[in-house]
């Protein structure tokens, strides 16, 4: 995340913060969730049934459910079709390239093939 910049369109320092994050529910950390509340970025994270159940069991003590936002999460859909058409090919699969910026051009050479 720290890597993240947006260029802005009149100049200035790029962004570094998105408006919001999505994930499965292998990212539903508490750790995780921390994290994006101290950079105040909204997240639309599942929660796992286990998680769910442990913070029932505590009570009042267990806190809130955090937000989620179904619609926002049905939009994510697109983002793993579009991945999963790159692992199409075969050099971004398996990632034969030992540097990040050789990957990336490999990565952005199968997005324009697409």
């Amino acid at each position: 995340m720290e890597r993240i910049r947006v260029p802005r369109p009149g100049g200035g320092h790029p962004r570094t913060r998105p408006d919001r994050v999505g994930g499965d529910k292998a990212y539903s950390s508490r750790r995780n969730r921390c994290y994006l509340r101290r950079r105040q970025i909204k997240h639309t994270i599942p929660e796992p049934r286990d998680q769910r159940a442990n913070r029932r069991r505590r009570g009042s003590s267990g806190g809130r459910p955090p937000a989620f936002d179904k619609e926002a999460y049905k939009r994510r859909h697109a983002v793993e079709r579009t991945i999963n058409r790159l692992k199409t090919f075969r050099a971004v699969a398996t990632r034969y390239d030992k540097r990040a910026y050789i990957f990336h051009g490999t990565v952005a050479v199968a997005a324009i093939r697409l």
